[in-house]
């Protein structure tokens, strides 16, 4: 099946799994679960339907049921593949990477550190600093409503941690570049670390150390 490259694929296996788990769920539900818009939800639906991989059938109430095709089952096991790949080569590169950057941080002598965003790479960071023994002391993002990740509180700001740290490593994935350099303006580049596959530019920061 040839792939659109302005799709989601993770958006598509999230609807064709819903539909299966529930052929009724409203449009509506589909974009609160998902939380993206309704009127995405509707794209990609009638995509499903005009690709053959999901039915729909009129309801009473004017609603409507969905339904999963064969070809619709196909393709989300090969979606469900496709993704736990993904998600593993990208686990092994994290947590190697998220290693090497914890072994540059106990060779600058740091013994406790601030994350950088909630994410998944701050789960396998915090399981890598176990491993090097180095302390988390807390989790900043503005954009979290959580108090504690993986058993680490969580600040909106680095003003808003208590205790003392001796430098940061981002775990941002949804933006490692802002991430870096608000860190770097505050602390100095040499006390802000980052795994090479969020890609973030030293540039515009101090570069004693950075590298």
């Amino acid at each position: 099946m040839q792939v659109d490259k302005t799709e989601d694929p993770r958006i598509v296996l999230g609807l064709l799994q819903s539909v299966e788990r529930d052929s009724e769920q409203s449009q509506r539900r589909l974009a609160a679960e998902f939380d993206i818009a309704l009127g995405l939800v509707n794209a990609y639906l009638k995509r499903c339907v005009k690709k053959g991989l999901v039915k729909v059938k009129e309801a009473p109430a004017r609603r409507y049921r969905y339904y999963l095709t064969p070809k619709g089952f196909a393709e989300k096991s090969r979606l469900t593949v496709e993704y736990l790949s993904v998600s593993f080569s990208f686990f092994r590169r994290a947590r190697g990477e998220c290693a090497g950057v914890l072994t540059k941080a106990k060779q600058r002598g740091w013994s406790r550190i601030a994350l950088a965003g909630v994410s998944d790479l701050a789960e396998i960071a915090s399981l890598c600093a176990l491993e090097a023994g180095v302390r988390i002391v807390a989790i900043v993002d503005s954009k979290s409503n959580q108090t504690n990740f993986v058993g680490v509180p969580v600040f909106p700001s680095f003003e808003a941690v208590p205790e003392a740290f001796d430098g940061v490593v981002v775990t941002d994935l949804a933006a490692a570049q802002a991430s870096f350099d608000a860190a770097a303006n505050r602390y100095g580049a040499a006390r802000v670390l980052a795994p090479d596959l969020l890609d973030v530019s030293t540039s515009g920061a101090s570069q004693e150390a950075a590298q």
